[in-house]
């Protein structure tokens, strides 16, 4: 068997914590992946990894070559590069992990400008507002909202994010409108909340004026952890709630939405461009990340809180 690929067959099934993540993301059998780990241990006389039902973890062993496995192909990805003609005409395949507004809004529309400078790389744009594990899932790159946890990516930011408090104008000729944060308090109205996918996590409406600062979670009538649902919740009239200008825009201009209390803001939430530090000598990695900081660049409402 080929040690290059042998060797990059076990870092995956490390990165994955999995066989099957592991086949998956590389695109082979299972089997495959098996037998060629069972040979990389045959051959280098030591057990490499500990297989349970439900996970693949490394012994120490596995943990030692895996940290020098690691680096020799990132030198090797690296000399292959620089030896071809990848720098001056990225090729191959690009994993892309997006939120579904920002997908639906802003990179779909504009990928005729992609491909038209990057003819030769074949995108796989993953679409959802659920955190990704980019090592693990074989990510090669997310663009995010807000803070970045995870100190080991690298994160480019390209833009920031500024919000509007909003209802819909049936709501409002149902309910009356709110001029205060706290008439969303007092039994007079509904609030529409979002709330996180992976630790599902409440994000509370957040008012700012003047030094003072107001939070509102409760009471609630609907909350929801997708953003395309999120708009349709709003335009339903099921509540005032916050959300990202650029995509209440197209509705505050029909009239299907109504800006309140603009003299209360939100603090703005930073984008950033984000993947792993393994990749960032690959050319297309390199070509979606400029890229996509330059279409953010011609968006001043993607870069101006």
């Amino acid at each position: 068997m080929d040690p290059i690929q042998t060797m990059r067959v076990f870092v995956r099934v490390v990165e994955a914590g999995s066989f099957t993540r592991a086949a998956d993301s590389l695109g082979i059998p299972k089997g495959t992946v098996t037998k060629q780990i069972q040979a990389l241990e045959s051959r280098v006389h030591a057990k490499l990894l500990n297989r349970t039902t439900r996970r693949v973890t490394v012994t120490p062993d596995g943990a030692a070559y895996f940290e020098r496995a690691a680096r020799l192909l990132n030198d090797f990805d690296e000399l292959e590069a620089s030896m071809s003609d990848a720098q001056s005409s990225p090729k191959g395949k690009l994993r892309v992990d997006v939120g579904t507004s920002m997908a639906r809004l802003v990179i779909i529309p504009a990928l005729d400008s992609f491909y038209a400078s990057y003819p030769d790389i074949q995108l796989d744009l993953g679409v959802s507002d659920r955190p990704v594990d980019l090592i693990g899932d074989n990510v090669d790159v997310v663009i995010r909202a807000g803070t970045i946890a995870d100190q080991s990516l690298v994160a480019r930011r390209i833009g920031t994010l500024p919000f509007v408090t909003v209802a819909s104008r049936g709501y409002l000729q149902k309910y009356g409108t709110p001029l205060h944060p706290h008439d969303l308090q007092r039994g007079r109205h509904h609030v529409l909340n979002f709330f996180s996918s992976n630790s599902r996590r409440l994000y509370p409406l957040d008012f700012s004026k003047d030094g003072e600062r107001i939070e509102i979670s409760e009471p609630y009538r609907l909350s929801v952890n997708d953003s395309n649902a999120h708009t349709e919740a709003a335009l339903g009239g099921f509540g005032v709630t916050q959300m990202v200008k650029f995509i209440a825009e197209p509705y505050l201009e029909s009239g299907e939405l109504v800006q309140l209390m603009p003299d209360w803001t939100l603090d703005a939430l930073p984008v950033h461009v984000v993947y792993p530090p393994n990749r960032h000598l690959s050319a297309k990695v390199r070509a979606f990340v400029n890229w996509t900081a330059d279409l953010f660049a011609q968006k001043q409402h993607l870069t101006r809180g």
